[in-house]
């Protein structure tokens, strides 16, 4: 065993340890579909300033999602009842404090003129000839009594609140407030006005106040002038902050500002969404669908194949206890994607063996250590270049999105950091050490990469021309892209109850209903996509779309055929969970992410490949969404994370193919592209088959076993796989062909000669790690 084979080792039982002591010590935290929760209904309050209209309502909506869901994996249910209600759904919680807790500080964040010392009764409104005057004696952050103006600005003007260290100006940490454009002028006016007293006299100070509780009253600094003030953009509280206290003052400002209060005017726990029945089932297909991929990959690698499976274990090991770490709710659909993640992780190993075959084909009598060590080499390349692009994706969802879409960019980055690490650490580990065995490299039977695949020899036979005529291939992905928009036209796109909002009912009923038997009712009934649940001490709640008056009273008669007389308790039309904000953001989100993807793929590659990838991946998500219009299938958040999953394995597909193709045109500059094209396309099918059934097994178990829960996820990515490999070979590659006619860049490098290499040297071949040099 080498040194860098005992320390991959070492590492990687080192960091498997660990995420089993996180597993069996860590509880994981159960989303609403899974254990249910608790159900707050929040009032909005009118202020002097401000009404509780719909629209601040939204906006108070939004600021609570930050405040409760910062990482966007908490997975909250939140929207908007009537014009100035908000329902909060926390997932696994029961005790109404700990609720509290978590919804955190209700009442509006001001800011406030300070007046000058007060009374010696903090904490109440001073004796004022103006009953409702809103003037205040509060102690500031050292005790001391201020008595306080009206307030002058609500939170509803603060845009941003951040945390930083000056090192430049040496003030240390300090807090930078951002404000909107009207109430920047108002910041302004107010600290103009209190720059017209001394220094150090208390009414050159402001207090920011939330809760009845002043959390921070600054100074303005000497050199602002009176009625000059401090613009929006150059505020900044200083003071000896520790990074702890700036970091706590700057989340309170931001996660105070309600641009109205609110107070909770009910509270009641909810049970689960799905029964046990639907749970247990999709349980069993996944691992049904995981066993099936373990299987798959054995038969066709061998021992190096098991030996991958073992490396995928690990990985879902590691995975799943960084997801239990970081606090991350698992939901039904959630679980399901994680169980996939593990069948799409094969990918980094499944590149590494085919590159080892073609090693141990092109040169027999190597060892099989060393051909081993050559295809981890050579797949490199295209393992960091697509998963480099997946991981800028999954870092600009996070920054730039909000909500689910912000933690579907979290637990993407974790799968794609533990799935390098399975495949580069664990599984390169276990194989260097097999490789060593004699048993193992005698009989080629046994490792399973010492022998070509039956599909490369096949293809590499028969030797298809695919890209004689490339044009018509761009013409079947144009007419299949017409179809899919002409479903979108025609049937239009069914947007679930997330998009839309809907009617939230709630029935009491004479007799006892088990949930699942509701659930069965209603669906009989007619209304299939309906989400059932317990509310409080033995109610059934009932969310679902629009909703009219005769579909209520269906809903009613068929709960009533169960539970007796059937009383309606409350009915509510609900906003959607993922409103204008969020969906505004992802939609940011992602389109910067493919810019930005678009550049890396551009410098790493060519423009041409970064242009035909980009469009394969626009293909591929136009015809998912064309696919489910022409069903008639919802779209909803399951469908989003769906869809967002399929961007990425487009995008991969895509990389890996023109990886390929960078490194035989660089090593035959003078052969035609086509021919480049054709070969490299060849080469890498194995490797696309290979990874593509490993998720279909997956897919295919939870479609046909999972139930109604997990199908239309299923069935999105299904569609999705198949079209992305599809896209990779018969959209991408053409079209980048198709825009390097028009190119008048030269083909890339020789590999091995980069710009700065001297002409005529190249680098020396990296030697054997069996051989020692000597020769005669």
């Amino acid at each position: 065993m080498t040194r860098a084979t005992a320390v991959r080792a070492v590492l990687a039982v080192a960091v498997l340890l660990a995420s089993v002591f996180i597993t069996l010590t860590m509880s994981p935290r159960l989303g609403l579909d899974l254990q249910g929760g608790t159900r707050i209904v929040l009032q909005a309050r009118d202020t002097a300033t401000v009404e509780a209209d719909r629209e601040t309502t939204d906006r108070t909506l939004e600021v609570l999602r930050q405040r409760i869901d910062s990482l966007g994996v908490s997975e909250p249910t939140l929207t908007r009842s009537g014009e100035d209600r908000i329902i909060v759904e926390l997932p696994d919680v029961q005790d109404p404090r700990q609720a509290a807790e978590v919804i955190g500080r209700t009442a509006q964040l001001t800011f406030h003129a300070v007046e000058g010392p007060g009374t010696d009764q903090p904490e109440e409104k001073t004796p004022d000839t103006d009953p409702d005057s809103d003037r205040l004696t509060l102690p500031d952050e050292q005790g001391r009594s201020l008595a306080l103006g009206e307030p002058r600005l609500s939170g509803a003007g603060v845009e941003d609140a951040t945390a930083a260290f000056d090192s430049q100006g040496g003030a240390g940490w300090t807090v930078s407030l951002e404000f909107r454009k009207g109430a920047g002028q108002d910041w302004m006016k107010l600290t103009g006005e209190a720059a017209c007293h001394p220094a150090g006299d208390d009414r050159r100070r402001v207090a920011i106040v939330l809760d009845e509780k002043v959390i921070s009253s600054p100074q303005v600094d000497p050199s602002v002038g009176c009625r000059v003030g401090l613009p929006s953009g150059a505020t900044q509280i200083t003071g000896s902050f520790s990074a702890d206290e700036a970091r706590d003052l700057a989340l309170l400002i931001k996660g105070g500002a309600l641009p109205v209060p609110v107070e909770i005017v009910e509270q009641r726990t909810v049970g689960p969404t799905l029964g046990a029945a639907a749970i247990d089932a999709s349980a069993q297909a996944a691992l049904i669908g995981a066993a099936a991929t373990a299987l798959f990959i054995t038969v066709v690698y061998r021992l190096f194949g098991a030996l991958a499976a073992v490396a995928l274990g690990a990985y879902g090991v590691i995975s799943y206890a960084a997801l239990v770490a970081l606090g991350v709710t698992l939901t039904l659909p959630g679980l399901a994607g994680f169980v996939l993640a593990i069948g799409m992780a094969v990918d980094a190993n499944v590149l590494v063996f085919e590159r080892a075959r073609e090693e141990c084909a092109d040169r027999p009598t190597r060892s099989l250590r060393a051909a081993l060590t050559t295809g981890f080499q050579k797949a490199w390349s295209a393992v960091a270049d697509s998963n480099a692009t997946t991981l800028i994706a999954a870092g600009l969802l996070f920054f730039l999105g909000s909500g689910p879409v912000k933690g579907f960019g979290v637990t993407l980055a974790i799968g794609v950091v533990a799935s390098m690490f399975s495949a580069l650490v664990i599984a390169r580990a276990f194989t260097e050490i097999a490789a060593n065995s004699r048993f193992v490299s005698d009989y080629r039977g046994v490792n399973g990469i010492a022998r070509p695949g039956a599909v490369r020899t096949w293809l590499v036979r028969k030797d298809p021309k695919l890209f004689r005529r490339s044009a018509r291939w761009l013409v079947v992905s144009a007419a299949l892209v017409v179809v899919a928009v002409a479903g979108i036209v025609v049937r239009g796109v069914d947007l679930g109850v997330e998009f839309t909002g809907g009617r939230l009912v709630e029935y009491s009923t004479s007799r006892p209903v088990d949930v699942e038997t509701a659930r069965d009712s209603i669906a009989a009934a007619g209304f299939g996509d309906a989400e059932v649940t317990t509310a409080g001490d033995g109610d059934l709640s009932v969310r679902t779309g629009k909703l009219d008056n005769d579909g209520e009273h269906a809903l009613r008669a068929a709960l009533a055929e169960e539970g007796g007389e059937t009383t309606k308790v409350r009915d509510e039309l609900i906003g959607p969970s993922l409103g204008d904000e969020l969906r505004r953001n992802a939609l940011i989100a992602l389109g910067v992410a493919v810019a930005v993807q678009l550049a890396y793929l551009a410098v790493r590659f060519r423009w041409t490949f970064a242009v035909a990838s980009v469009v394969a991946m626009v293909h591929d998500v136009i015809l998912v969404v064309g696919a489910f219009a022409w069903l008639g299938r919802p779209v909803d958040g399951i469908f989003l994370a769906a869809l967002l999953t399929v961007i990425g394995y487009s995008v991969n597909d895509s990389v890996v193919v023109f990886d390929r193709v960078r490194e035989l045109w660089g090593a035959n500059r003078r052969t035609p592209l086509d021919t480049i094209a054709r070969r490299a396309v060849l080469q890498t099918v194995p490797r696309t088959v290979n990874t593509g059934m490993g998720a279909l097994f997956i897919l295919a178990a939870l479609a046909v076993l999972g139930g109604d829960s997990l199908a239309d996820f299923a069935l999105a990515l299904l569609i999705g796989i198949v079209v992305g490999t599809w896209s990779s070979v018969f959209t991408a590659v053409p079209g980048a062909l198709a825009l390097e006619r028009s190119a008048k860049a030269p083909p890339p490098p020789v590999p091995g000669k980069g710009k700065g290499a001297p002409r005529g040297k190249t680098r020396a071949a990296r030697r054997d790690p069996l051989d020692n040099g000597a020769r005669v």
